[in-house]
């Protein structure tokens, strides 16, 4: 009886993908959380639209969701600001803990949700919502940028016949330091759909309306986390491809708040 039973399951996560089945089942299970979250980040960019005011237009607009890491946060912020692309903007969303001091530079600017969201595509989206620029890059605040980062990737971006949307390779680290490996994936649609490769942190893309993460509330057990649906999301109808060259140092950190690495 078990055989019959896990047959169909295992036939449609060979025809679809299991991360594919993962997500189906977060939108019907999750999408109150959704809803409730949506009206939350409308009233919040209304919010710090009016107290931030214009934010600068850029080529590149980079969106640093943060909670409670204030070391870490700053150090992600000097390896953003030190990037060899100068045109750009960059915003730093606490998810309602507030802000450490942070370096006075014209191109930095930071908010804080009136309160905690738990919901890492609630903060990011804000962040995205808020400024205007042809693209969007996207750092967490427990990690870092190697300084070509943005200049690799714009280099596929503009050059004619370009892409939508690039990812560079990350080069995983654990806690003390050490390297753990360096994750270097092509894009595969079909692949993506089997294995968790896709990290938003490495991820540059062209802006329009479908550079949304999902808010379902996912917690740390709730998988695919929102990277890969983003950039799986924007696949179906843009043009991404990989550039196997390491330019983000990403700690695989077991006491991450919105997310761990499953693969």
């Amino acid at each position: 009886m078990r055989r019959i039973a896990r047959a169909p399951w295992e036939l449609l996560k060979r025809a679809f993908g299991w991360l594919v089945l993962f997500e189906l089942r977060n939108k019907v299970l999750l999408l109150p959380s959704a809803v409730r979250l949506r009206r939350l980040e409308d009233a919040e960019t209304r919010r710090l639209t009016a107290v931030v005011g214009p934010v600068p237009e850029a080529l590149v607009a980079t969106v640093i969701a943060t909670h409670r890491r204030p070391e870490a946060l700053r150090a992600a912020v000097a390896s953003a600001l030190a990037q060899t692309v100068r045109d750009q903007v960059v915003i730093v969303v606490d998810d309602g803990a507030g802000l450490p001091g942070l370096p006075e530079d014209p191109r930095l600017f930071a908010v804080s949700l009136a309160r905690n969201t738990a919901v890492a595509g609630v903060v990011r989206n804000v962040g995205i919502r808020l400024t205007r620029s042809r693209y969007v890059a996207f750092l967490d605040d427990d990690n870092l940028w190697e300084p070509d980062h943005l200049e690799r990737a714009l280099a596929v971006l503009e050059a004619p016949g370009g892409p939508d949307g690039v990812y560079t390779a990350l080069r995983r680290v654990l806690p003390d330091g050490t390297e753990r490996d360096v994750l270097s994936v092509e894009f595969d649609r079909r692949r993506a759909a089997r294995e968790s490769f896709l990290d938003t942190n490495a991820f540059v893309a062209r802006r329009d309306g479908s550079l949304r993460f999902s808010r379902l509330r996912r917690t740390p057990q709730v998988l695919p986390r929102e990277d890969w649906e983003l950039v799986y999301r924007y696949s179906r109808g843009h043009t991404v491809r990989h550039v196997p060259h390491a330019t983000v140092r990403y700690l695989v950190n077991p006491g991450s708040f919105w997310t761990t690495w499953s693969s």
